[in-house]
């Protein structure tokens, strides 16, 4: 007789008291952040950021360009618009454009036939190969291939010769025009390149990288004397800063989903892809075999029996029970009647050995009642389980 010993029931839950108690620290935190983030942006509300911005002071602003010029009595005015920067273009007058590749390609048309023969600078900060060809026709961009941003001048530039090194190095530039200032090469092609126009005083300046009018790179090297050099040839620089905002942009028809996309998409989510397979492998490594584990409670195998069945009653799987129903008979006659339970669900070793036993039914009645087909309803299920209850009993009757 054996003697089943329930164990206590516990909550593996915690309640909600001890889940505040583990996490008001963490919550206590985030409250204290959260102000902390909020204190901060009402201070700075009123300060300006970005970069390549003249009015911000943040490292990759360029606040301290604009100042230097305001020495030199040279004023900078901030435009965000395609109508303020070509409405802006004159013979005493430098434009400088920001980021040249966020224009769409009909803004950048617009802006060259603005600035064509009006006498005056442009300079293009880092222009690539989205918006070179078309704001500086003659012109091929080309991506950086060295990491080493300071370089030399090697050209007969005034500017560069009396700045000296300077980091120019970024997008590299080939040109057609005969009479252009090729300087600070690069891998032999130049991160600096100043086109004269056709006619006129006017000329084109086209700048590999941005790093000479940052806050924090201009004071190395030659970048300032570079920068003041380049933008104050004329008395009044406007400084455009392109802006998704512009209506301008609006105007440009609709275009495919994948050519929003930045022209790295593809390898940044290939790179993504490795390192999720890479942070798989590396957490599957982590987790051993499964390990066995007690219940907390004792289960009665009546009640599991119960559970099963209602499962495969509410899954209306007939097929399935009087499958578990007669592969359990069969193994458990199997050893009654002298065959090996490794053979007890071939029919042609179990049948005759039955048959034998019981001396009355034939091969084919035990054959139709252990290997037949599924009950059609829940009626003939409980009168096959019936069936081979009484045929257990039978064969284990000395």
């Amino acid at each position: 007789m054996t003697t089943e010993v329930t164990l206590p029931s516990t909550s593996a839950s915690p309640g909600a008291r001890q889940v505040w108690t583990r996490t008001r620290g963490i919550v206590l935190a985030l409250v204290v952040l959260l102000a902390a983030a909020v204190a901060i942006a009402v201070v700075r509300s009123d300060s300006q950021h970005g970069e390549l911005d003249p009015r911000s002071a943040d490292p990759n602003g360029s606040r301290a360009v604009a100042e230097l010029l305001a020495d030199r009595g040279v004023d900078t005015r901030v435009v965000t618009t395609l109508d303020e920067a070509a409405a802006a273009a004159g013979p005493d007058t430098t434009l400088l454009v920001a980021v040249p590749d966020l224009l769409t390609p009909r803004q950048q048309t617009r802006l060259r036939q603005a600035l064509a023969g009006s006498g005056g600078r442009t300079v293009l900060v880092a222009s690539g190969s989205a918006s070179v060809e078309r704001l500086a026709p003659g012109v091929t961009a080309a991506p950086a291939t060295s990491l080493d941003t300071t370089l030399e001048p090697r050209c007969s530039l005034p500017a560069a010769r009396r700045a000296g090194s300077a980091d120019t190095g970024g997008v590299r530039y080939t040109t057609s025009h005969v009479g252009a200032d090729e300087c600070y090469p690069s891998e032999r092609l130049a991160t600096l390149l100043r086109i004269p126009a056709s006619s006129g005083d006017g000329d084109t300046v086209l700048i590999g990288a941005p790093d000479i009018l940052l806050n924090d790179h201009l004071d190395k090297g030659g970048n300032a004397s570079l920068a003041l050099q380049l933008l104050g040839s004329r008395p009044h620089l406007v400084w455009y800063l392109p802006s998704l905002a512009d209506s301008s942009a609006t105007e440009e028809e609709e275009r495919d989903f994948f050519e929003l996309l930045p022209s790295g998409w593809l390898w940044g989510t290939l790179q993504l892809f490795i390192a999720a397979a890479l942070a798989a492998l590396w957490r599957a490594r982590r987790l051993g075999p499964l390990v066995p584990e007690k219940l907390p409670v004792a289960i009665r195998a009546s009640e599991t029996v119960e559970g099963r069945a209602r499962l495969y009653r509410k899954a209306n799987a007939r097929d399935r029970a009087a499958t578990a129903l007669r592969s359990a008979t069969r193994t458990r006659l199997a050893p009654l009647v002298g065959v090996p339970v490794t053979r007890a669900h071939t029919p042609e070793a179990l049948l005759p050995a039955l048959s034998a036993r019981l001396r009355g039914d034939g091969q084919q009645s035990l054959h139709a009642l252990l290997f037949g087909p599924p009950p059609g309803d829940d009626a003939s299920l409980i009168q096959l389980a019936d069936r081979l209850d009484a045929l257990e009993s039978e064969v284990r009757r000395p």
